[in-house]
């Protein structure tokens, strides 16, 4: 009654109470629903659905209910599951078993009726049939969990891009009754107010909202949100009132006994609601939402008098202001603006339009190493983000990463990299975030992101000399900076983003595009400084990385207006009571103020002192692994290791336009990248091959470097190189032998040195036919010719052209047969000494055509187009030898020499 006295009309007296009844009902009908849902009675109805309808495991019950099936015009007592793809029914009544199960699916309509014989029911249409269930004890509630069961059911089949956005709800085996409800009051809630689909409803209260223009109370409901307080009336009719948190400005509490509060928004408007119940905590709700927007309001203001004092833009003036406001976190809105801004990408993209367009087409559909590398990681980036837990996103980092690996194909893809275009793409437009990657990867983290990470290692050595000089006590108590190295690999390749959690780590990438990796080497010499009393007294490692870990899990960010997210790619416990809040922010500006003086002149000269040092360690801990299965001692092999890279180094020092400079592959390791064309071969090869009275031009050294070339990009690698001299040097004389096969004759060319003999066998069959008809008599059968039957060459050719098989000869009678000498020599009688033997052209020509490995190789297609092409740049480019282009020249050397060596030996005139 004492409530009562403060209301101005018996209507608003009327309606209070309506309103409490109303809430008491609610209350008993809560009640009677805990019961309902009893875990034991819920395991004991789930056996039951298991064992009546043999459904697979998987299968989730929902939720069940007593109820009755109209089978015709009688009603069967039984009981109704709802699971996530089936509707089912079981009753057992005077021994007649009745069981339905339907699939949702499968249902056509789903509706509230009523008829003569029925007051209330649901009605179900599938297959044809109806099916009406009634006698529910709580019907609203049941047909509303069955409306959204059918829909869900829908939707995973023919709408799976939209259903992934809920992902409450994608997964079958987590939808419960409690979140189909919750649910349900969050669509009604956004639908209701026409809030933005990733609102969802947090609480409700029921109180009185002043209206002044109406001079009274209206009862409704304050519903909570994310981002938004709204209120409606009791029936919803009379009005209803939108505030974003954004535009609170204060929360007040005036009158603690009428249990009231005050909402002041911008505009000097203030919203009184009264009789709530639990104002107290709604009050500092209010008050912890709003205030983190208030905190970005005013940082979008400090931003924007920078803005008019320093100009916006590329020509904006960087001052110390700017550095404090960029300590002090930037705004969400302007966070990609400014990273494009202090990164330089924004006037890379303003110099390239449409460059990214044309990548993402050119790039479409391409199958590399690179690309299938991208799809393995794509869900492994920020997989707790709601951005990429649909396709919208996932494709959005797909086209950005594809596109720059078609652009770097000697960076391509390499882990951590995902990482940080997740982020990129949180802030920056999908463009943006392309040429922001271009900026980190190719200009502020140079050598960072490829597989010999040579960047990373270098920032490292500068990290360790930066520890001894500012954090001596640490030093001295653990003598081994190396595992500081390891630790803080992943710091430097993901700038703290794989170690914080998303709204602590994005304050950590706006230091990092103003200050570069001078910003990430400052944040962790604090961290090692926050943690130096711990990390003192650790006895290991491992308990050093625990103390890390949980220090991390710690880091908070209380302005930030981002829901909190569970941490990305954590290697620490789930205790994080241990460990006392740290705020990023704090974090930060420790971090300027004791190592702000760090200037990035004195880190550049670092990294170039260190670089020399990490590449020469990674050679030698290297260069064993690229060839140790090679005889060569370790000495041996370390000098002929320095005999490989002078002579590389050679060639880049006098020839920039060498083999070795114009196949550069950076991405490779360092062993793999010195290589040597054929001249610096032919030199080198010369002065280590083990038949001294070889010159530098000798055949051998050609056949070998296009034996062990095995691309054929006229370059060899160390590798290559010493296996070839181990078998010469090393290699058994069954090896060598095959070795020196090889070289002579390639599996390509074996065919035409087949082609080749058997036409020489018919040239000396050939031969004997002319000889024995120049006889003034013919000899005996049993008798052969002395000059043939003597000569182990033409023994040897028979004796091959019977192995082989060879077809027997073209015309073995000459079509004409003539002497080359004189009347004169003729009437001096034969003399078999000075005859000479000739052939007709045909009978070439047939002997030849028995090949047809020769006939096409001769007829094989001419590109004159890429051959005056290959002319052109020849002619302008310094000349060189091309082992890989000359195996066609070589080949018709080799059968040019085979033929007239044959004919040589036989003094036969072709």
């Amino acid at each position: 009654m004492r409530t009562l006295s403060v209301f101005d009309s018996s209507e608003d007296i009327t309606s209070f109470v309506q309103g409490k009844i109303r809430g008491l009902i609610a209350e008993e009908g809560k009640t009677s629903l805990v019961l309902e849902e009893d875990p034991e009675k819920f395991r004991e109805a789930l056996l039951r659905f298991e064992k009546w309808f043999e459904l697979p495991q998987e299968e989730k019950l929902v939720t069940y209910y007593s109820c009755s099936y109209w089978k015709g015009k009688v009603p069967c007592q039984g009981w109704l599951y709802l699971s996530t793809n089936f509707l089912c029914f079981y009753s057992y009544l005077l021994g007649s078993e009745i069981k339905l199960v339907i699939s949702w699916d499968e249902v056509w309509r789903l509706e509230k009726t009523s008829n003569v014989l029925l007051t209330e029911s649901i009605h179900v249409l599938a297959h044809g049939e109806d099916h009406y269930f009634s006698m529910l004890l709580h019907l609203n509630e049941t047909f509303v969990i069955m409306e959204q069961l059918a829909d869900y059911s829908i939707k995973r089949l023919f709408d799976k891009e939209a259903f992934q956005r809920e992902p409450a709800l994608s997964d079958p085996l987590q939808i419960t009754k409690r979140g189909l409800e919750a649910h349900a009051k969050s669509d009604q809630f956004r639908t209701f107010f026409r809030l933005p689909k990733e609102e969802n409803l947090l609480e409700v209260h029921e109180s009185f909202l002043w209206v002044p223009f109406s001079h009274y109370n209206t009862l409704g409901k304050i519903c909570l949100s994310e981002n938004y307080l709204c209120f409606a009336s009791q029936d919803g009719s009379q009005c209803h009132v939108i505030i974003p948190m954004r535009e609170v400005v204060n929360v007040e509490k005036p009158d603690s006994s009428s249990r009231a509060l005050t909402v002041c928004v911008r505009g000097k408007r203030a919203l009184r609601f009264s009789e709530v119940r639990d104002y107290q905590r709604l009050a500092n709700t209010i008050r912890s939402r709003c205030g983190i927007s208030l905190k970005e309001k005013m940082k979008e203001q400090s931003w924007n008098i920078h803005f008019s004092e320093y100009g916006r833009g590329t020509s904006m003036f960087f001052t110390r202001k700017t550095r404090d406001l960029i300590v002090r976190g930037v705004p969400e809105a302007l966070r990609g603006e400014l990273w494009m801004l202090f990164s330089g990408a924004v006037n890379d993209m303003a110099t390239h339009p449409g460059y990214y367009t044309e990548l993402v087409e050119q790039s479409l559909g391409t199958s590399t190493l690179a690309t299938d590398e991208i799809e393995r990681d794509l869900h492994r980036s920020l997989p707790e983000h709601p951005a990429f837990q649909s396709d919208t996103g996932i494709s959005a980092l797909r086209r950005v990463l594809t596109a720059y690996a078609y652009r770097n194909p000697k960076i391509g893809y390499c882990q951590a990299m995902n990482i940080l275009t997740s982020v990129l793409l949180l802030y920056a437009k999908e463009e943006e975030a392309f040429w922001l990657l271009v900026a980190v990867c190719e200009r502020m983290l140079p050598d960072y992101f490829n597989r010999r990470i040579i960047g990373a290692l270098v920032d490292q050595a500068v990290f360790e000399d930066l520890i001894r000089e500012n954090l001596p006590q640490l030093v001295e108590h653990m003598t081994d900076l190396s595992f500081f190295s390891s630790v803080s690999l992943s710091w430097f390749l993901t700038l703290f983003i794989s170690v914080l959690p998303i709204e602590s780590a994005v304050n950590v990438v706006d230091c990092f595009f103003y200050d570069g990796i001078k910003a990430i080497l400052q944040l962790g010499l604090a961290v090692l400084d926050y943690n130096m009393e711990a990390l003192i007294s650790c006895h290991d490692d491992a308990e050093a990385v625990t103390i890390l870990n949980k220090f991390f899990d710690s880091v908070t960010n209380k302005d930030s207006p981002l829901p909190p997210t569970v941490q990305q790619a954590s290697v620490g416990n789930n205790d994080k009571t241990s460990h006392p809040k740290v705020d990023i922010s704090e974090l930060i500006r420790e971090a300027y103020e004791k190592y702000g003086n760090i200037r990035s002149e004195e880190v550049e000269s670092s990294r170039k002192r260190n670089k020399l040092y990490v590449i020469q360690t990674l050679e030698d801990t290297t260069k064993q692994n690229v060839v140790s299965d090679l005889r060569f001692t370790a000495a041996q092999l370390d000098e002929l290791y320095n005999l490989f890279k002078r002579q590389h180094f050679r060639c880049c020092y006098w020839t920039m336009k060498s083999p070795a400079l114009l196949h550069h592959d950076p991405s490779l390791a360092y062993l793999e990248q010195y290589q040597l064309g054929f001249q610096q071969f032919s030199v080198l090869f010369s002065l280590l091959e083990p038949w001294a009275f070889c010159s530098t031009k000798s055949p051998l050294s050609l056949w070998i470097f296009r034996l062990i070339d095995e691309n054929q990009d006229g370059l060899v690698n160390f590798k290559e190189f010493c296996c070839a001299l181990d078998t010469l040097h090393n290699g058994s004389f069954t090896n060598k032998l095959k070795f020196l096969f090889k070289l002579h004759l390639p599996p390509e060319e074996e065919s035409l040195y087949r082609a080749v003999a058997h036409v020489t066998s018919l040239l000396l069959r050939m031969e004997e036919v002319g000889r024995r008809l120049q006889e003034p008599r013919s000899p005996p059968e049993s008798t052969k010719p002395a000059s043939t039957a003597d000569s182990p060459a033409a023994a040897a050719a028979e004796e091959e052209e019977e192995d082989e098989s060879s077809p027997k000869e073209a015309p073995t009678t000459p079509e004409s047969s003539t002497t080359t000498g004189s009347h004169d020599s003729q009437d001096a009688g034969p003399d078999l000494t000075e005859t000479e033997w000739s052939f007709s052209f045909e009978q070439v020509l047939a002997s030849l055509l028995n090949e047809p490995s020769l006939v096409s190789f001769f007829e094989r297609p001419v590109d004159v187009h890429a051959k005056l092409g290959q002319a052109k740049v020849d002619s302008v480019l310094p000349q060189r030898t091309h082992p890989s282009r000359s195996s066609n020249s070589s080949t018709c050397r080799k059968i040019y020499h085979s033929m007239t060596s044959s004919v040589n030996l036989w003094c036969v005139k072709v």
